[in-house]
């Protein structure tokens, strides 16, 4: 008779990445699993998103002596152990014990960056005294002027390394797991009288903030050249490529299919981070390979944290970090500043594929 499988509870335990999201599924309950999982009304931008990374195939090179492979880089002048930030997940107090600051201390620890969401708990303070290392501030605009000049001074004073300001939530979108589940996370709980004060944020107002404030400015969720052009013409020191993982404007593309049009369109003066959609070593080692100079994990870091907390997210980056070295190995280069577009070509996906089932199929299809 066939042993079976123990169950997980130490993170030194973990041997595969889909592991992190049997054991996430198991402990949360629907709704909070919906949130973390979902999209917007068909989700066909969150389909999108892995369908893109999917359509991409390797093309290795051989006999290239690949020893001492490394994951390392640079991002905003600071080394990183591999080019990855921690993406920031509003409510995450809902749902990880400790918050906001279960993934900081996960990023110091591992060598990354966090990236802290301004409708996380707890605040900016009590995150930035969790631990030494860099750090980064996310900015949901709930407020006038005044309001938003508050908050970035706090931060500043904190020490954050740099704010971004989130663009793509001019209108919430509709998320209809969760509105199917009557589920409401506390970031959702927003009166409408304060969110309006984002459907009215423009260019202006990004421009009266980077005269104000003296702090590297990132605009997170750009998805077109023209809108990047624009950021890095009036001094955005970082374009975000984001579409909120699929769960704001439906019919979206994929966000590796904007990157190569964002990086054309900024030229170098800017830096490029994506996400939406990264589960997998390759997928990150994809990224680098058409320009971006980091990579936002959001689902994977919420199911790591949801297991196993600290521990988990730390042991769901070596895994990470493995498989992006045997990647990298494996196509013919040391490190990622070697990548070029041809290490990759345009293919079909495998049909029948999409989601989270897509980059872990052996979950099955109920993820």
């Amino acid at each position: 008779m066939a042993s079976q499988p123990t169950a997980l509870s130490n993170a030194s335990e973990i041997e595969v990445l889909h592991e992190f999201v049997k054991l996430a599924k198991a402990k949360l309950g629907p709704g909070p699993w919906d949130y973390i999982a979902g999209g917007a009304e068909t989700e066909t931008t969150l389909i999108r998103n892995r369908l893109a990374l999917d359509s991409l195939a390797f093309r290795p090179r051989v006999l290239k002596d690949v020893e001492n492979v490394t994951t390392r880089s640079r991002f905003m002048g600071r080394d990183l152990r591999m080019p990855v930030i921690l993406a920031p997940i509003g409510s995450i107090e809902d749902i990880v014990e400790g918050g906001a600051v279960t993934p900081s201390k996960a990023a110091a620890e591992f060598g990354i960056v966090h990236m802290l969401s301004s409708v996380a708990q707890p605040g900016p303070e009590e995150v930035a005294r969790s631990n030494d290392n860099w750090k980064l501030f996310q900015l949901y605009v709930r407020g006038d002027a005044g309001w938003i000049d508050e908050i970035v001074a706090r931060v500043i004073a904190a020490g954050y390394a740099g704010l971004a300001i989130t663009v793509d939530l001019d209108h919430y979108g509709r998320r209809e797991r969760d509105l199917a589940k009557r589920f409401k996370p506390t970031a959702r709980r927003a009166a409408p009288t304060v969110r309006m004060h984002q459907e009215r944020f423009a260019w202006a107002d990004i421009e009266r903030i980077k005269a104000k404030h003296k702090i590297p400015l990132i605009l997170k969720g750009i998805a077109t050249a023209e809108d990047a052009a624009e950021a890095v013409e009036r001094g955005i020191d970082v374009i975000y490529v984001s579409n909120h993982g699929g769960r704001q404007l439906d019919h979206g593309k994929g966000t590796m299919q904007v990157l190569p049009e964002v990086v054309a369109a900024v030229r170098g003066r800017a830096e490029v981070v994506v996400d939406g959609g990264f589960m997998r070593g390759g997928d990150i080692v994809k990224a680098m390979a058409l320009g971006a100079n980091a990579v936002g994990l959001g689902k994977l870091q919420a199911f790591a944290a949801v297991s196993l907390g600290v521990p988990g997210v730390v042991r769901m980056l070596e895994i990470l970090e493995d498989e992006a070295i045997r990647c990298l190995g494996l196509l013919g280069v040391k490190s990622f500043d070697q990548l070029t577009p041809r290490h990759l070509e345009a293919i079909t996906p495998i049909p029948g594929r999409h989601g989270i089932a897509s980059a872990y199929p052996l979950l099955g299809e109920d993820y």
